[in-house]
């Protein structure tokens, strides 16, 4: 898959996440640009690894999440919780030095969500608050969020309501590939 952050092609609620249909085909064959896509690799393909990058401007960041599924559907379709322990340290590299989150909860992994519907959301991703619950979340880093007030990123970093480096709305160009 590749996610524009400017478009809401791919935003939380989306059906595309929770489907078996393609998205502009022919941009599976155009590598790391900002051609959005949806393969059917994505409901087809089983892996041990998922390499996710961010590109800011022109540089791109990776992070490598090892996880083993029949595929990425199979994680994310049912919009079932799945815990991952990368940290909020390694998901900021996607960012770089830029990248701002709230200090508490830090809640990672696949559809994670806030109790509360008017809060952040992320299909692939790490949450964060300010204070020491995970009701109430005003940050995210990640792919497939819900880009909820106008302008807001779908795929990248939105931080508000005190985060550790200012409040954020990066918009990335997402990259999601298997192994």
């Amino acid at each position: 898959m590749k996610i524009d952050g400017k478009k809401n092609t791919f935003h939380y609620d989306s059906e595309y996440w929770g489907n078996e249909n393609e998205f502009n085909l022919p941009g599976g064959e155009t590598e790391f640009d900002d051609q959005e896509t949806k393969l059917p690799t994505y409901w087809s393909t089983s892996f041990s690894k998922i390499c996710l990058g961010m590109k800011i401007d022109r540089k791109t960041n990776f992070i490598v999440i090892e996880n083993k599924a029949n595929s990425l559907y199979s994680l994310i379709g049912d919009g079932q919780y799945r815990a991952t322990s990368l940290g909020r340290t390694k998901w900021k590299t996607l960012i770089g030095s830029e990248a701002s989150l709230q200090r508490y909860c830090n809640e990672e992994g696949f559809n994670a969500a806030s109790t509360s519907n008017d809060r952040s959301k992320v299909r692939i991703g790490i949450l964060a608050n300010n204070q020491n619950n995970c009701n109430t979340f005003n940050s995210v880093i990640g792919f497939g969020t819900p880009g909820k007030k106008p302008g807001d990123s779908t795929c990248g970093n939105v931080a508000r309501r005190g985060p550790d480096n200012g409040d954020k709305n990066i918009k990335a160009m997402g990259y999601i590939l298997v192994q």
